[in-house]
């Protein structure tokens, strides 16, 4: 009687393990680089973030890594918590509208 109960627990936790494996393999990685968006029309691009970032707004869209640095460089806003510029390797000298603000 409790070699059955043994062995029904035994299966029990095999099948489980099974079912969360199977759902951590078929779960898709997040994005690499997010921007966040504004209000309004057309959704102007606010803020860079990295994909992980807690900061991320509701209003977001993931975007290469390419894309990210091509709005970094032209001076869109770069998260302060995750720091995309830094991750990026984007010199505070290249953006313009960081450079004007640090002399």
């Amino acid at each position: 009687m409790w070699l059955q109960r043994i062995d029904a627990k035994i299966a029990t936790v095999r099948q489980r393990e099974a079912e969360q494996e199977r759902g951590r393999l078929s779960r898709l990685p997040g994005p690499e680089w997010v921007v966040e968006l504004g209000i309004g029309v057309g959704q102007p691009p606010v803020e860079v973030h990295a994909g992980h970032c807690y900061a991320i707004g509701k209003r977001h869209r993931p975007i290469s890594r390419d894309e990210a640095r091509r709005l970094l460089d032209a001076g869109l806003r770069a998260c302060s918590h995750c720091a995309p510029d830094t991750a990026l390797d984007i010199p505070l000298s290249s953006r313009p509208a960081l450079a004007t603000a640090a002399r």
